[in-house]
Formats: C-alpha cells, structure tokens, sequence
C-alpha cells in the first residue's frame, strides 16, 4: 500500500511538473508594422525567389527570424515570408506616427500644399530621423508645425572642412522642416515632418502676386471671413504671413499682411502691414461671437528678446494691436491694381 501510495505521489508530481511547463506563457513575439505603401513578403532571401504575399501600409506583423537586413515575418492571415528591414516600423516607431497624428488632429492647419516630389515623411525634423512613409508626387498635405534644423554637410566639403581643419569648417546651413498630414489616395492620412523644400504651398490667388510685389515669401495664410458682394459674390479675407531671405531664419515669419476685399473697385486692398516681427506658428484665431462681429488672431512673437503673446482685432476692415485691454491705432492701407 505505501509503495502505491508513493508511485502515486511520483505521478502527481510529475504530471503537475508537467501541466504547469505547458500553462507557462511562451515569450511574445515581436510586432512590427508594414512601413511602404505595399510590402511584398519574399519565399527566401535567395535572389532567386518568389512574392507569397503583400502587406498594406501599416498592417501588423510577427517577427519570426533576422538574418542581416532581411526579416522573417508573418501576417495577419497566416502568410509568412521575407522583407528589407527598410521596410518595416517597429512597434515603437509606429505608436510615435501615431502621436503625430495626435498633435495634428488638435492643431490649427497653417497653410496647405502638395508634394512636387517624391519625399520621405520622417518621425522628426531632421534627415536622420527614421522614416515613417515615402509619398509621392503631388499628394496633398496640411501644415502645422515648422522647424530650423542644421542640414546634413555634403561628403566633399566635409572632407574639404577636414582637410583644413575645424577652425576653417563653414557652418552648416539651416533647413526648413514641417510637421504635415497628407492625404493619400486609399483616403487614408500619415502624419510626420517632412523637408519643406519638397512642398509647393497652394496659396489662393492672387495672393502670390501681392507678395511678390512686397519681396514676401509666404509661409502660412489665413481666411479670417467672408464679405458679400454682389457683383464678385462671397470674397475671403486673409491674413498673409512670410519673411524674406533663405530658408532656416530663427523667425517662423517676419512679415503680416492683412487683405480686405473693395467692392467699389473690385479688387483686394492691403488693410495692414507689419514688418519687424519674429513670430513663431501657430497663429491662433478666435471665431466672431456673431456673424459680423469682431476677429482677434494672435501668436508667439520674440522680437524684443522675450516671448510674449500679440493679439491683433480685426474689427470690418481695420486691424488693431490689443494692449493690455486696449487697441492701437496705427493703420496702413493700401490699394492694389
């Protein structure tokens, strides 16, 4: 009896060993994301191979195997097949698009564009930063956020500044970078910064040749309201903001411009002009508490050495500074043919 009383015991034991090794949870596997607008999943990393299957941007992945640059996955349905490392998002990287698209989702839009390009959206501003999505040319963007960053130095004067020495390196110039989301053409959206050189902004005529008459390179606009006319019909009224000289100034803009429609001559009058300032994005408007009513616009300014707030009233077709609960009086306004 006791030697069946101790086999039992044994059995038990064992089994219980044994239950608990298979109850024990195997490590998760790692998730990545499709990182292209389609993904071809490869029979082998041979050259000679066949496509098993393609993943759509972002779709999940399981990581099953690495071997150098080329990656093991498995999707959704079951397919399981080999991409370029190039080509996938880890989790990490996804959820920080995904925060992007956050940002953007609560951001006031700045200007809209298009790329003139094929061009790569980054997960900062900056060209080291690790790619989120190539897109290619003429998709539509909206624009949040702008970023001066020190470009990349190319390889010959690198090894030129090399060459002579740190003393006699030039600085490295400044590039214009944007926080966007574009539109894609599934109907679909991916936020991230992207090099501003490849965005042709759409500016509403004829605003560019207004600017241009002024030396003004427009960088974001504004649609304030709209009068009625009953020769033209309903004409906006903008707000206009640029600079002058090359990309990657400290100042988001330099330069406002205020237009208001005429109706006795039927043509667009510059209502206010402001120069001298250092603004930085986003410019923040206040809708009217009723139709007609008053505008208030206001943003960011660090000319004076500080970062204060300025808030501008636009009240018809005269704008004003707002100070401490008061509004200034100075006023230009000119006509344009």
């Amino acid at each position: 009896m006791r030697k069946i009383l101790i086999g039992f015991l044994v059995v038990l034991a064992i089994g219980a060993i044994l239950y608990f090794r298979l109850r024990r949870p195997s490590n998760p596997r790692e998730v990545a994301y499709a990182g292209d607008r389609e993904v071809t999943l490869w029979s082998t990393t041979a050259q000679v191979r066949e496509p098993v299957a393609t993943a759509k941007y972002g779709e999940r992945l399981d990581v099953l195997a690495r071997s150098e640059d080329q990656v093991q996955v498995e999707t959704t349905t079951g397919f399981v097949g080999w991409i370029n490392e190039a080509d996938l998002l880890s989790a990490d990287l996804w959820q920080r698009a995904h925060d992007l698209e956050a940002v953007a989702a609560k951001s006031p839009v700045q200007a809209r564009g298009h790329t003139h390009a094929i061009s790569n959206m980054h997960v900062e501003a900056g060209r080291e930063s690790p790619r989120i999505r190539q897109l290619s040319k003429g998709v539509p963007v909206e624009l949040f956020e702008r970023k001066a960053v020190e470009g990349s130095t190319p390889p010959a004067t690198a090894a030129a500044d090399e060459k002579n020495g740190s003393a006699a390196a030039a600085p490295v110039k400044k590039e214009d970078w944007w926080l966007v989301r574009a539109h894609l053409p599934d109907q679909t959206s991916v936020t991230g910064w992207m090099l501003g050189r490849f965005i042709d902004l759409d500016v509403p005529a004829p605003l560019p040749d207004y600017a241009s008459a002024a030396a003004m390179h427009i960088v974001a606009w504004f649609e304030l309201n709209r009068v009625a006319d009953r020769l033209a019909g309903s004409k906006p009224q903008y707000l206009v903001v640029g600079n002058r000289g090359p990309e990657g100034q400290e100042c988001d803009f330099t330069m406002m411009r205020v237009f208001t429609w005429g109706q006795q001559k039927q043509r667009y009058e510059t209502a206010y002009v402001e120069s001298g300032v250092c603004g930085k994005l986003p410019m923040n408007l206040k809708e009217p508490a009723q139709p007609g009513g008053d505008i208030l616009f206001s943003f960011e300014d660090s000319s004076n050495g500080t970062i204060e707030q300025r808030t501008y009233r636009m009240q018809r077709t005269a704008v004003r500074r707002v100070r401490e609960g008061r509004s200034d009086s100075v006023k230009q306004k000119h006509a344009h043919g």
